[in-house]
């Protein structure tokens, strides 16, 4: 697990909520704090889809993403919100079969990012879960490192804290 102070506020915000950055990743939950508590769970309510229809367990962010704008655009910041998400169950498996060949990939709870806004700051928290009670941390540190390099690689101006 490591945090970040994410310097760029306007600039993370763009890249969350106007462009396609963070459209891979599986959305957990949301609460957005404006003139209202928005509470949003992103795990997909299957019953509502046809019968037959294989879909993911949580709503992949792309499909959220501008209703949670919708939330949060106007004039007035938000007092605070929380965001979080996972990495994709297909690429949690590719990342543990790179980084963590000890560790089974259905053992993998979820590889989280963690974004919370204060009203004041923003930042990020990585976070892993497993199923089961594990010593190995090499898939935690792979994340971590992934993290930091995605960040680098979209350009999102992140400092360790």
């Amino acid at each position: 697990m490591i945090a970040f102070s994410l310097t760029s506020i306007k600039g993370f915000m763009s890249q969350l909520l106007l462009s396609e950055t963070f459209d891979s990743f599986s959305f957990i939950e949301a609460e957005i704090v404006t003139f209202n508590t928005f509470h949003i769970d992103g795990l997909i309510q299957k019953d509502f889809f046809d019968t037959g229809m294989d879909l993911p367990e949580y709503s992949p962010w792309k499909n959220v993403r501008e209703y949670c704008f919708s939330i949060i655009k106007g004039r007035r910041t938000p007092l605070s919100f929380r965001f979080v998400f996972s990495l994709s169950r297909k690429s949690i498996e590719q990342l543990v079969l790179r980084s963590s060949p000890a560790v089974r990939p259905e053992d993998v709870q979820g590889l989280y990012l963690n974004i919370h806004y204060d009203g004041r700051q923003l930042s990020c928290v990585t976070g892993t879960s497993f199923q089961t009670f594990t010593m190995d941390k090499s898939l935690e540190h792979a994340w971590d490192e992934m993290v930091e390099k995605f960040f680098l690689r979209k350009g999102i101006d992140a400092e360790r804290i």
